[in-house]
């Protein structure tokens, strides 16, 4: 089975659509794919019935945000098969209303220094639920102030260690409060690429509220990290997921749909975890009435 679990589409921060995502995922003969957009479920409906249309399963997905306000870092939780989404939406809607605040006194920053306007910016985000980052840095190579998405002028931009930053840190929930929401809503949770958000050290205080999994293969992780990403999550007994965070255009590594391999046995394990979850808690239930 060749599957993807992290693409990201228009409706956040990639550059195609859902249905260009899938078919995209169909010609190069992926069955499986899981769209997690941005705090935003929009995506999973949709996508289901294009997917089934072409033969391409489309796992229900979503990748929250959260901050550590103890370390002063983000960090990203992976929902996928959400038993009530709806329970989601609020969390959903109040990230986006954080971010589009944030972006706005970015754009406002930027276009104090470049001749670009917010109205071209939001032309860019056309389709999208929010304003990103990648937006601006496409309206700023619309007006030809650069060439590169994620060059020198993304750096002095979007860099917190730049001392020329225009980032406005939008005030997102605490990451055990998501996880928990996560739980509640019956999803199943995972750490999106740790080593690269430098937040392994929160697995273990995750784990207490429910977290499920970490993404272990990820176009970020070298081989070491990998390594010891997944050597950490066996002893954890967690699940082992990975994906190609695919964002189109708007991806800062070069990397399409598929262009991770996450090994079959732990891509088995993930697509039968809810089902092993059901057992054990019907086992537990018939040891109680015995």
């Amino acid at each position: 089975m060749t599957a993807d679990l992290h693409c990201h589409t228009k409706l956040s921060d990639g550059s195609i659509g859902i249905d260009d995502l899938i078919i995209l995922a169909k010609k190069k003969d992926i069955k499986t794919i899981a769209i997690t957009d941005h705090d935003c479920l929009a995506g999973t409906v949709r996508g289901k019935i294009i997917g089934e249309r072409h033969g391409v399963e489309v796992v229900p997905g979503v990748e929250l945000s959260a901050f550590d306000s103890k370390s002063n870092r983000y960090v990203h939780i992976l929902c996928y098969y959400p038993d009530s989404p709806d329970r989601l939406e609020g969390l959903c809607r109040r990230n986006s209303l954080a971010r589009k605040k944030a972006s706005q006194y970015m754009i406002l920053k930027v276009a104090q220094r470049y001749p670009i306007t917010g109205d071209l910016v939001l032309k860019c985000a056309t389709g999208s639920t929010n304003v990103f980052k990648q937006h601006i840095m496409h309206a700023l190579m619309q007006c030809n102030i650069t060439t590169e998405l994620f060059g020198e002028l993304y750096h002095e931009l979007f860099n917190p260690q730049s001392s020329n930053n225009v980032l406005v840190n939008p005030p997102f929930p605490d990451p055990k409060e998501v996880v928990e929401l996560v739980k509640s809503a019956g999803g199943v949770a995972v750490l999106s690429h740790p080593a690269h958000s430098d937040c392994v050290d929160l697995i273990d205080e995750l784990m207490t509220c429910g977290l499920d999994g970490i993404e272990v293969w990820h176009p970020c992780h070298n081989q070491e990290q990998t390594q010891a990403l997944a050597k950490l999550g066996k002893s954890k007994g967690l699940l082992l997921t990975g994906g190609s965070d695919f964002h189109g255009m708007y991806s800062p590594v070069a990397i399409g749909v598929g262009g991770i391999e996450v090994p079959q046995q732990h891509l088995n394990a993930f697509f039968g975890y809810k089902a092993r979850l059901k057992r054990q808690a019907k086992k537990a239930e018939l040891l109680m009435n015995e």
